[in-house]
């Protein structure tokens, strides 16, 4: 027998409530998350303080009337600040870089959507190639493309792609409906990057901040054997408890998400304000004018939240190469089980750097010496890694 949408939801009600309990209280649990997620009509004091040097009335409008949920917006309102984010004073931005190629490109996967992507690479000759994954709600074209221009500066060419629904791929804004479908999304794009002729036995590494940490994990589980080394920063491997519901309103929104998976009811804190220590750079976050920054949907939610606990009970399975960066004072993503990866995979190559008082966004959100100095050991490694795999 199929059982009904309601009748699946009332098994995990408790037993002493009458249907007709059941329901209003399922009515009840949404409308009250509804009510909370109201926006009240944007102050003066409240709405984006655009450096007026950068954003004129009409970009400041293009962004407050734009719909985010639809990819052609997403789109529209890049282009327009496409220049705008270029321009603001972030060490990532001001850095100049000579002698890289960047491309942009749309592309159709094997499920229909259309995929963005972006490469850099080095006019000179290539040491190897690093695949980007980026972190939830971001894209691989706002502070990504300062960190990139710096990697491909050093001889790497590196690719990336905005997952479905985020960035400039097609999809709905912010929604994952399948954690491992994605993850299959982004080796079906990195696979054919590296069937290039031209590629052909050049080391690859995974590189994966964030979320895209146990994207970059969960890409390494579906080709084990096929990558010659990770960089995880801050990898996504367990949700902090400082930005996890507890735990009985957890059970809650996992029921919810299987009748309003695409709705956003899940209460969080700001992450901006826990991931970027410096608040100049905190507010500089408001130029990634298409990252998603509502509350998570709920099947969203419940994708990380499984994705999390898979990868917690699998990192004995992790045996590439690992360099692990992450700051000690995160409040985002948990540094101890960074330390337990770094404890359980079978790697038998493989570094933890922990920073102290270092935050959540440690490629963006630090002071600028702090900044360099975590890129400049990503290269390190990758020099030492890219030598070894060239000359065996």
């Amino acid at each position: 027998m199929v059982m009904s949408k309601a009748s699946f939801f009332y098994n995990f009600l408790p037993s002493r409530l009458s249907r007709r309990d059941s329901f209003s209280s399922f009515v009840g649990i949404v409308k009250l998350l509804r009510k909370k997620d109201k926006r009240q009509p944007m102050t003066s004091e409240a709405k984006p303080k655009w450096d007026p040097a950068l954003v004129d009335e009409k970009l400041a409008k293009l962004v407050s009337e734009a719909n985010l949920d639809q990819v052609s917006e997403r789109r529209r309102v890049r282009d327009a600040f496409k220049d705008v984010q270029l321009g603001i004073d972030h060490c990532l931005f001001k850095a100049k870089y000579t002698g890289i190629k960047t491309k942009e490109s749309y592309e159709k996967n094997s499920r229909g959507l259309e995929i963005f992507s972006k490469s850099w690479l080095p006019e000179s000759n290539i040491k190897a190639l690093v695949f980007f994954c980026h972190g939830y709600g971001d894209t691989c074209t706002f502070f990504f493309e300062g960190i990139a221009r710096k990697i491909a500066s050093a001889g790497y060419g590196v690719y990336a792609l905005d997952y479905p629904g985020f960035g400039l791929s097609e999809g709905l804004h912010g929604y994952i409906p399948s954690f491992d479908a994605m993850a299959d999304d982004v080796v079906e794009h990195f696979s054919k990057i590296r069937e290039n002729p031209g590629y052909r036995g050049m080391p690859c590494f995974l590189f994966g901040q964030s979320l895209g940490g146990a994207v970059a994990l969960k890409v390494h589980f579906k080709q084990p054997g096929r990558w010659d080394g990770a960089v995880l920063v801050a990898p996504m491997c367990k949700i902090a408890d400082d930005v996890t519901p507890p735990w009985a309103l957890q059970k809650i929104l996992i029921v919810l998400a299987k009748f309003l998976p695409r709705e956003k009811l899940v209460p969080q804190k700001d992450l901006a304000d826990l991931a970027f220590k410096e608040t100049k750079k905190r507010d500089q976050c408001r130029y990634n004018v298409i990252a998603y920054m509502d509350k998570p949907r709920l099947g969203t939610a419940v994708q990380l939240l499984r994705t999390t606990q898979e990868i917690d009970h699998r990192l004995e399975e992790v045996t590439l190469p690992l360099l692990i960066l992450h700051g000690e004072a995160d409040l985002v993503t948990d540094p101890s089980v960074s330390k337990a990866l770094y404890e359980k995979a079978k790697s038998s190559d493989k570094k933890l750097c922990l920073y102290k008082d270092a935050w959540h966004s440690l490629l963006e959100g630090e002071p600028d010496d702090a900044i360099f100095k975590a890129l400049d050991d990503i290269i390190s490694w990758l020099d030492s890694h890219s030598e070894r795999n060239s000359s065996s």
